[in-house]
């Protein structure tokens, strides 16, 4: 088993590599958002306000020594903004993988709220609109799985059960292919489940209305899916074994440059990119770049609209008599094998 600080995962692009991660909030200073995640909000109102603050945990294991702590302090996600407004559901989202298969468990304690007292988790989710949720209610005393699909919600799934405030409880989800089940401080409280609306997304964090909900000790096992941008670097080194070197660039996240996505060395993925690299994103304009060996062009990679999203660096092998219109032709058919498959910048990084 391996333990990853966040978002260091660039090693985790292998098909079919078992995995976890693990989210350590004591790495990162109090009062701040943690990297690595972005907050949405699903729903109306105000922003949410995620911070990571100190509070008393007890251990996962109990104590050897009746001597020994019964909690320690420590940091926890929280999620503080009290927006009274009904339809207002704070997600803080982890952008760093989007998961197939796997099992996400965290523990969560609902602190206080008003109009509503709830905290959950999202899964598989494409956007704030679209995504997965099991939730907790302190004052309805619920466990229930819902999702949501284009903005509407689905009738919600399961029990009535107590769900004391200012408690630490451990909330569980495994997704198999289509199956779901989902735990509560170690039951299978709600039967398993079956849906085809997501087989894929990321996972986050989840409150509602006013609540005020604290998340610690929360991990994920799963299945390391291949990037589609990493599958389209590889199908293309099968087709064109003589290439120099392949590289997809995009912009993505909180970064202000392009950076490597997929590249035939892998080593490379995560560098950032240069100004050529942003100009052809930003521009769709070819550029070419020739050396005493090599020649390399930079082309777009667009979208479904037509839109570039990220840019290809096909190095090649120069030759005598080598020009920017016949490099050109040499990348093309390349980047046109890759573009048949790619619809959106989300379903590139995914």
């Amino acid at each position: 088993m391996r333990h990853f600080p966040l978002v260091i995962l660039a090693a985790l692009t292998l098909p079919l590599a078992a995995a976890e991660l693990t989210f350590d909030f004591s790495k990162f200073p109090p009062d701040k958002s943690p990297p690595g995640f972005r907050a949405l909000l699903a729903g109306e109102g105000r922003p949410p306000d995620w911070r990571i603050v100190l509070d008393e945990v007890p251990p996962l294991l109990a104590p050897l020594s009746g001597k020994a702590p019964v909690v320690t302090r420590r940091a926890v996600l929280a999620q503080l903004s009290q927006d009274p407004t009904d339809e207002h559901f704070p997600l803080l989202v982890y952008e760093g993988e989007t998961f197939t298969d796997f099992t996400l468990t965290t523990r969560f304690k609902v602190v206080r709220g008003t109009r509503d007292q709830m905290a959950g988790m999202v899964f598989r989710l494409k956007d704030e609109r679209n995504f997965y949720v099991v939730r907790a209610s302190v004052f309805d005393n619920t466990f229930r799985f819902y999702k949501v699909v284009d903005g509407q919600r689905s009738a919600p799934i399961g029990p009535p059960i107590e769900i004391p405030a200012g408690t630490w409880h451990e909330l569980q989800v495994e997704c198999k292919g289509t199956q779901i089940r989902c735990q509560l401080n170690g039951r299978e409280v709600i039967p398993p489940l079956g849906d085809t609306s997501f087989a894929r997304g990321r996972i986050g964090f989840w409150t509602k209305s006013d609540s005020v909900g604290y998340f610690a000790d929360t991990r994920i096992t799963y299945t390391a899916a291949e990037m589609l941008a990493q599958k389209l670097v590889r199908d293309a080194l099968t087709k064109y074994p003589r290439l120099r070197g392949l590289k997809i660039h995009a912009i993505h996240g909180d970064v202000a440059l392009p950076r490597v996505v997929a590249s035939r060395d892998a080593a490379d993925v995560g560098k950032t990119g240069g100004t050529t690299e942003m100009a052809v994103i930003k521009e769709g304009t070819p550029y070419y770049v020739k050396d005493r060996k090599n020649v390399s062009v930079i082309l777009p990679l667009r979208d479904r609209n037509g839109d570039p999203i990220a840019a290809v660096r096909v190095t090649m092998e120069s030759f005598t008599g080598q020009t920017q219109q016949n490099a050109l032709v040499r990348a093309q058919p390349i980047v046109k094998q890759m573009q048949a498959s790619v619809t959106t910048l989300e379903d590139l990084l995914q």
